[in-house]
């Protein structure tokens, strides 16, 4: 795999995206969509007498509907789509993409400057669902990915990436 920006000695170990639960709300809209298209169809179809009519009559708002909230849910897969976070032998970047032309952010930092990797799971809903945060610690701050499917091998991918570059974490707990 490459991407834009990479460098000609760099190897690509892995990439991954977000959990899909964070098209939910395109889910929503095509849901609302489909409900309202639904009720003006009941409505435009109550005088039907026959089943072409009220297929016609019913069908059509529920058809435009469910398109209408297609071309909603098209703005939270681009968003879903775009953002990615790579891993290669030299560095960390995470790339996010939010709707088609609203925003797009590219954080890049160097294996070398990770100190530790973390992740964790709260709630019913992310454990279910099999989704989490991780926790990037570096130098000049946190990395913070939410809603990264499989959190704990996703971890340990990375974790495994920065010890294969030669960079040694700090894996001590500090006392408290």
């Amino acid at each position: 795999m490459q991407f834009d920006g990479q460098h000609e000695d760099e190897e690509v170990l892995f990439v991954f995206r977000r959990h899909p639960v964070v098209m939910r709300r395109g889910f929503i809209v095509v849901g609302i969509c489909v409900v309202l298209g639904a009720l003006i169809g009941m409505y435009t179809s109550r005088n039907a007498y026959t089943v072409g009519e009220f297929t016609n009559s019913f069908g059509g708002p529920v058809a435009i509907g469910l398109l209408i909230g297609l071309m909603g849910f098209f703005y939270y897969w681009i968003g879903w789509y775009y953002s990615v976070c790579i891993v290669t032998d030299q560095r960390f970047v995470q790339i996010t993409q939010r709707g088609i032309f609203k925003q797009r952010s590219v954080n890049d930092i160097s294996l070398g400057r990770i100190l530790s990797v973390n992740y964790e799971i709260s709630g019913i809903f992310e454990t279910l669902l099999g989704f989490g945060t991780i926790i990037i610690q570096t130098l000049v701050g946190d990395f913070v990915i939410k809603n990264v499917p499989k959190p704990a091998s996703t971890q340990a991918q990375v974790v495994t990436a920065i010890k294969e570059s030669g960079v040694e974490l700090d894996e001590e707990i500090p006392a408290s």
